[in-house]
């Protein structure tokens, strides 16, 4: 399998997308496919298993692209600050953290790909970002001022481990930052809204063209 090395995967994520700015955030260029099927079918076959879950970090999701638009437009939420972005994918929340100013970013992701994007978009935006392949809900939440989360709640016992797991980081002094589109098992109980957008995405990832999506904080 050519995707054993990191430098394998990497060309195939070359190979397989192109670099295009999301529309929510046209300032960021990030390694994208322009249909899901397709890479899905390649990294199954790639990897020589049937199976896996989509390949989200190939795609601007809708709350990931929320987040980072938020991020960009209130810079002093991470300026200088450390910041952990969970379930990274692409990475496009963590590469608008780095470019609003953030001292540090470690990018979290358990997708075997997740590295490489973010390696490649951490390079066409000219930043840094640390990444790390590790499940992050197996211990409380590594030092950090910031805890940023995008799309985390497509099914109901990630969400609930997710929102534990951010709880612990906030009851330890972290700022939270969430992005999702109205996603089921998201819970608003809580939680404050702190921006709304009209974020445009596609028919390939969602039931709409548009999807009305919001940033929330728990405070």
């Amino acid at each position: 399998m050519i995707v054993q090395t990191l430098e394998g995967r990497r060309a195939f994520i070359r190979e397989n997308t192109r670099l295009q700015a999301p529309p929510h955030t046209p300032e960021l260029r990030l390694h994208l496919a322009d249909e899901i099927t397709p890479i899905w079918k390649l990294t199954e076959e790639a990897l020589e298993e049937i199976g896996l879950p989509p390949p989200f970090w190939a795609f601007a999701w809708a709350g990931g692209q929320a987040l980072a638009r938020y991020i960009l437009d209130h810079p002093e939420i991470v300026a200088g600050k450390r910041v952990i972005d969970f379930a990274t994918g692409s990475g496009i929340v963590a590469v608008a953290a780095m470019r609003a100013g953030a001292q540090s970013v470690l990018a979290a992701d358990i997708d075997i790909f997740c590295e490489a994007a973010v390696g490649l978009n951490a390079d066409a935006n000219d930043v840094e970002i640390a990444f790390t392949d590790q499940n992050l809900l197996d211990a409380p939440p590594p030092p950090a001022d910031v805890l940023l989360a995008g799309d985390i709640c497509y099914e109901r016992p990630m969400a609930e481990a997710v929102m534990a797991w951010l709880e612990r980081g906030r009851e330890a002094g972290a700022s939270v930052l969430i992005g999702d589109p109205g996603r089921t098992y998201f819970p608003k109980d809580g939680l404050e809204k702190l921006a709304e957008y009209q974020v445009p995405t596609t028919r390939e990832l969602e039931d709409l063209a548009v999807k009305r999506t919001s940033v929330w904080t728990l405070p």
